[in-house]
């Protein structure tokens, strides 16, 4: 039974926020034992992955290609850690598995960019960017042609936003009327080589969304009450009626929780030494909630 609903849980809100500081936590250990990572846009996107994963996605970890599933597609997937620290605390794969298996030469499995072909948990292999949203338009269209129920989501990053094959599939949506798509960016404002807004300037994302024909949400994309308002408001992915596709502009902070990454472009990709992740480690703790 699909879990559309308008009303949003304050007891689930805080366990889904109690579960992003553990995600966290983990996300640090795995990116310290494999000894690269992309950390920045990693931290920014939990709060978003861990309301889908764990709430708001028809999903079944023991089945990850069960045909009833809604598909999440990574665009900016050189941040898979996060979805691969998912999938470990979701039961799908040990820690230690996915160390050992980490880009290695003969058993490699996981990589800094996810490949489908080697976890089934992947739908969309990540690699050059500005291409996971146009996928996730086919994969809407199928659904609408096949007349199946579930939903597609595809996040992208903001400085992938600049990239020419969005904007192609943006204006498809919006002419298709695909109302069972719905794409997020991770506006955490900072991309490889600067601020976004400096690099090439995206702004206004909200008029641009709505002169395509798309429904356009903003929300703060580290607040998971507010996350979870947007989400719960989505209406039935339903293949016989023609709507709007929506996009969440999901505004965060790169970095998000760790005092020295917080803002920090070179954050962006890049290792963290033993001292560092003590220091992270501490931080991410006290981002957690006290409950009376």
């Amino acid at each position: 039974m699909k879990r559309y609903r308008n009303e949003v849980s304050p007891e689930r809100v805080a366990q889904l926020e109690d579960k992003c500081v553990e995600i966290r936590k983990k996300l640090l250990n795995f990116i310290y034992r494999i000894g690269m990572g992309h950390l920045g846009g990693e931290l920014s996107i939990v709060e978003m992955a861990v309301a889908l994963y764990y709430e708001y996605m028809e999903y079944d970890p023991k089945d990850p290609k069960w045909e009833g599933r809604d598909r999440l597609v990574l665009s900016k997937g050189h941040c898979s850690e996060t979805l691969f620290t998912i999938f470990s605390d979701l039961g799908m794969y040990s820690l230690d598995y996915m160390v050992e298996r980490f880009e290695t030469l003969d058993t490699a499995i996981f990589g800094m960019h996810s490949n489908r072909k080697y976890v089934p948990a992947i739908e969309v292999s990540a690699g050059s960017l500005g291409h996971g949203l146009p996928v996730a338009l086919g994969l809407a269209l199928g659904a609408r042609e096949q007349r199946k129920q579930w939903r597609t989501f595809v996040i992208v990053g903001d400085g992938e936003i600049e990239e020419g094959t969005n904007w192609e599939a943006i204006m498809a949506a919006g002419h298709h009327r695909l109302g069972n798509l719905v794409a997020i960016i991770d506006k955490n404002g900072l991309q490889m080589t600067g601020p976004t807004a400096t690099v090439m300037s995206i702004d206004p994302l909200d008029r641009k969304f709505e002169a395509f024909g798309w429904d356009v949400i903003e929300i703060d994309g580290n607040d998971m009450y507010s996350v979870c308002r947007a989400l719960a408001s989505l209406p039935p992915a339903d293949p016989w009626v023609r709507r709007k596709p929506i996009f969440i502009i999901s505004n965060t902070t790169k970095g998000r929780g760790v005092s020295f990454m917080e803002g920090n472009v070179k954050w962006h990709g890049g290792g963290i030494a033993k001292e560092q992740l003590d220091q992270a480690l501490a931080d991410i703790e006290k981002t957690r909630k006290e409950r009376v």
